[in-house]
């Protein structure tokens, strides 16, 4: 490992973190940062070293102990080697996809999440949904960012789709070659600020961080002309270093996105529907014939489309199956 003169708050230490330590552990480690995630190490950071650990932890459990990109770790001064990860303040997660039975964790310690969303065809409200319940879910304030305002003579419309989604939700647009048009992201980027990047494959998140870094290093692709879809360039989890003091942590693009462990995110971003449910006539409604549903005299009124009833529907069903597979694995 080599000096660096990067200071602890720089890498976004707070007393939350410092509050953890006991005196032995202030004696004989030191904390580092894990700033990039890769098959067969990960690559950290701290006040006075940077360099490349093993990515296991002896005697860790998974998902508690393996450290992520945003994670702390402490590293023995003597070995040299990580000895435990930090409690996060935050750690998002999702299913693994193509097996509902285990985790894979996304990013941990994060202040501020940029959803990153494109103005093509691209656009999806659904999608934008599954990520506001998994910023909602852990706590961390969400900025929806959408990209490619170049490709549309509409960008307002793409704007205004995505602000009906929650009230007060924050959304920008820009162009995300233009340093000019993405200016307006720097209020979230300052000195040890956090930003995560997420959304699916080709929407631009890779030209946006290069343009908030004013370099090339994260590769891109061009949009696929058939059908406006960009390609998937990220291939790790890795922080980058902005002008403003912060850092962006970029990921690979998720052509899915199975929800963990979210009924909260998705009571909070449905809290209408929530609400309009307890009136229902009956406790149990299930909104389809029965009478007395609020739901279905809300969309009666229209008040309410058919198409985010669906949505939520489809999300509480998802819900329910996947607490239901984890209460029957954790007795195993």
């Amino acid at each position: 490992m080599k000096p660096t003169h990067q200071t602890l708050e720089d890498l976004g230490w707070k007393a939350y973190f410092s509050d953890q330590l006991s005196a032995e552990e202030v004696r004989q480690c030191h904390p580092v940062r894990v700033m990039a995630v890769h098959r067969g190490k990960i690559a950290v950071a701290g006040a006075a070293s940077q360099g490349f650990v093993a990515p296991k932890i002896p005697g860790a459990r998974p998902m508690d102990d393996y450290p992520t990109v945003g994670d702390w770790l402490l590293i023995d001064r003597d070995s040299l080697q990580p000895t435990r990860v930090l409690h996060r303040m935050n750690l998002f997660k999702r299913r693994a996809p193509g097996d509902r039975r285990r985790e894979q964790m996304i990013a941990a310690n994060v202040d501020t999440l940029f959803i990153v969303a494109s103005c093509n065809e691209d656009f999806s409200v659904a999608r934008l949904e599954r990520y506001l319940v998994l910023a909602r879910e852990v706590g961390v304030n969400p900025v929806v960012v959408l990209t490619k305002t170049d490709l549309t003579d509409t960008p307002q419309d793409f704007a205004a789709a995505a602000r009906a989604i929650e009230p007060g939700l924050r959304v920008e647009t820009v162009n995300g070659r233009d340093p000019a048009s993405v200016a307006g992201l720097a209020s979230w980027c300052g000195k040890g600020q956090t930003v995560a990047l997420l959304g699916s494959s080709g929407v631009g998140k890779s030209t946006l961080v290069n343009t908030l870094r004013g370099s090339d290093s994260a590769a891109t692709q061009a949009v696929r002309a058939g059908d406006s879809t960009g390609r998937h360039t990220t291939t790790t989890r890795e922080m980058y270093r902005l002008d403003h003091g912060g850092w962006l942590l970029d990921t690979p693009g998720m052509r899915e996105l199975q929800l963990f462990d979210a009924a909260a995110g998705i009571a909070e971003v449905f809290d209408d529907l929530a609400l309009l449910a307890q009136d229902c006539r009956f406790s149990n409604c299930a909104h389809g014939g029965e009478p007395g549903c609020a739901i279905r005299a809300a969309i009666g009124a229209g008040s309410l489309t058919t198409d985010r009833f669906e949505r939520w529907r489809k999300l509480e069903a998802e819900e329910r199956l996947n607490a239901a597979q984890l209460a029957t694995r954790r007795p195993r």
